[in-house]
């Protein structure tokens, strides 16, 4: 009854037939024929076909739990062969946000193909939250973030520490009152702004001034949350993001203030219209981790890409 289970994941993951039949470079009726088939020896149909986009029924969705699985061992099984054959064959699939997919994961990549040209590496740039879920799935082997996931689902190896600054327009008059408490991009990039004799920006000084922030569920927009609310500050928030690096574009374009880590100071190029400060570090600091799938073979390709990013640090 899994005969055929190829055709039947790829239904189910385009959610419709005609999409699937031209992914599979076969004809649209062949493809509703097979599909049949697996059916009938099942007994029961696996999709509803009478809703827009098709769904599984509840025998559907057991089913490709089940193919899930089978895809999954028999991935786990192929990477065993792989470190057999020494690295001379293989892949590595990453995901990462905007962030750490442009400027973070790139030159890990590159040192990595250096030293095993012959192991495929791919890239997958998502949302946390779908990363999580493809992670889940064995679809990608790391994914590299700073939120804390759960540990009974995944397991993780730090990379390394960053904190989290106030990018404030320079035009604001507000940066001119805290001018004294403004931190250079040449520290941010020696991390010398971290020292105890650098004080941190009292977020007061910009009470009044409108803030791009990151939705909720994002860490950085828990902890700039956490700091505003520290200080009693009710901000103007001018727009609700996903992605920090489109904050800080924002800030770059003079509208407002973001919180950025110096993870993305350190990486893209420096704006002469933005000043920067540090912020309260028991709530700025945090860990980016490497997160994969607790209980799954770790290859030896993940192995060795671990050790190319702690080398590059």
């Amino acid at each position: 009854m899994f005969q055929g289970m190829e055709y039947v994941y790829m239904v189910y993951k385009e959610k419709s037939f005609s999409k699937a039949a031209q992914k599979l470079f076969i004809s649209q009726p062949s493809l509703s024929a097979t599909i049949k088939r697996v059916e009938s020896k099942i007994g029961y149909p696996i999709f509803d076909r009478s809703t827009k986009p098709i769904t599984l029924t509840q025998c559907g969705e057991k089913y490709i739990k089940s193919v899930e699985q089978m895809l999954s061992s028999e991935k786990e099984f192929l990477n065993f062969l792989n470190d057999w054959g020494g690295l001379k064959v293989g892949s590595l699939v990453l995901g990462g946000s905007s962030l750490f997919s442009s400027w973070v994961l790139p030159p890990l990549m590159g040192e990595f193909n250096k030293c095993f040209p012959h192991v495929k590496v791919e890239l997958a740039e998502e949302s946390t939250t779908e990363l999580a879920a493809l992670l889940q799935k064995g679809e990608i082997d790391f994914m590299i973030d700073n939120c804390v996931m759960d540990a009974s689902a995944f397991d993780s190896r730090v990379y390394h520490d960053e904190h989290l600054l106030l990018a404030v327009p320079r035009h604001f008059l507000s940066a001119q009152a805290a001018a004294k408490y403004q931190v250079s991009s040449k520290t941010i990039y020696d991390g010398t702004f971290l020292e105890k004799h650098i004080p941190a920006v009292p977020l007061q000084l910009f009470k009044d001034d409108p803030f791009i922030m990151l939705k909720p569920e994002n860490d950085t927009g828990k902890r700039a949350t956490e700091l505003l609310q520290k200080y009693r500050i009710n901000p103007t928030v001018l727009f609700q993001l996903d992605q920090q690096l489109t904050a800080y574009n924002i800030t770059c374009s003079g509208m407002g203030i973001s919180f950025v880590s110096d993870t993305l100071i350190t990486r893209v190029p420096p704006h002469p219209a933005v000043l920067y400060y540090k912020l309260d570090e028991n709530i700025s600091c945090r860990k980016i981790f490497f997160y994969w799938k607790s209980g799954r073979y770790f290859t030896r390709a993940m192995e060795e890409f671990l050790k190319c990013a702690q080398c590059s640090k």
